[in-house]
């Protein structure tokens, strides 16, 4: 009997340190961070902001769930809330959302702040609109610090009507004010950023063809500044991820600083069970030593920007040269590793 219950609990110990892709059966513009032993995780449910808490985001299927902010019924951010971040700034928690109306055209970012050590307790409480230089339309907000200075970096409109969505950049004064110019610091260029033309819902809008989005800052081991974001429509299986950098010590609100790759860094191309991959988040292991990517993605062609859509997280590395290496999206028949602990 000894005998049988020690296999069935190696067997066990064993599968928990290995898991395969999605962690989720759905879940679009996963992000996640690490602080005091836990993960807290979020992603788009479009209703409200809900926070998994777990120690090991390879399990998030049975990680505790908490809502802790519903919208109101109407009103500017009472709609359409996408791409949710959770970050510690300054000692509070925050988390950036983009919100609406009902009307696609009056997107833009909003900030709830909380003083609780931990996320899933305390109180929310709404700071207000993150209004953006030139207050355009705005989605997909990333905040970090980079040489003692905050920044945000967003997916918007040059102008009052959509047509395109470039990357924007500008500096900040504290954690809910954007102050001073917006930069763009990278536009559709390439035909891999030129798939997709749809309508998005809504009366007032006009067909969408060139995307840039989902923009995530990322620091190289060497001190390179590299921004990765998502290109092409989300609608389409050419969804991927681009990549932006600048040199450690450059001037980030100078255009010119910005470099891009020319090629896609993250494409699902003819991968199994993987498909349109992107909208991405980074972070490391419980020890420190190894870098992961999160990001969704489709299991089958052609489900586009729908509810099909899961969170799947892989490990990457960087070149001596700072250059970051992701490889290709991995299939769900792959199991790999959990995330090394302490």
């Amino acid at each position: 009997m000894k005998k049988i219950i020690f296999f069935f609990l190696f067997h066990a110990f064993a599968q928990a340190q290995t898991f395969k892709n999605p962690l989720l059966p759905a879940g679009a513009d996963p992000w996640s961070i690490y602080k005091d032993g836990f993960y807290y995780y979020m992603h788009t449910t479009g209703k409200d902001l809900t926070i998994w808490k777990t120690k090991d985001l390879s399990q998030l299927a049975t990680a505790q769930k908490t809502v802790i902010w519903t919208p109101p019924a109407t009103g500017p951010y009472s709609k359409e809330i996408w791409a949710p971040e959770l970050h510690f700034l300054q000692n509070k928690w925050y988390i950036y959302f983009a919100a609406d109306d009902g009307r696609n055209r009056n997107h833009r970012l909003y900030v709830l702040e909380n003083s609780s050590p931990d996320p899933t307790q305390g109180t929310w409480a709404m700071k207000g609109q993150l209004k953006t230089p030139q207050d355009k339309w705005a989605i997909d907000g990333s905040v970090f610090e980079h040489n003692g200075q905050m920044y945000l970096t967003w997916s918007g409109w040059e102008g009052d009507e959509n047509g395109r969505q470039d990357i924007f950049l500008c500096k900040m004064s504290n954690p809910w004010t954007c102050v001073g110019k917006r930069i763009r610091i990278s536009d559709p260029q390439f035909e891999w950023e030129h798939h997709g033309l749809l309508t998005r819902p809504g009366p007032d809008d006009k067909p969408m063809v060139l995307v840039n989005e989902g923009p995530q800052f990322l620091k190289s081991p060497n001190g390179r500044i590299n921004i990765i974001f998502s290109a092409s429509g989300c609608w389409t299986d050419y969804y991927a991820l681009g990549m932006i950098h600048a040199a450690p010590t450059a001037d980030l609100m100078n255009p010119q600083t910005w470099k891009k790759h020319p090629t896609p860094v993250f494409w699902a191309n003819n991968v199994q069970g993987t498909h349109a991959a992107g909208h991405n988040s980074f972070f490391k292991s419980p020890d420190g030593s190894q870098n992961w990517i999160l990001y969704h993605a489709n299991s089958e062609a052609g489900q586009g920007c729908g509810k099909q859509r899961a969170p799947r997280m892989q490990p990457f590395t960087f070149t001596a040269d700072g250059v970051p290496v992701f490889g290709s999206p991995l299939s769900p028949e792959v199991e790999m590793s959990i995330p090394k602990v302490n």
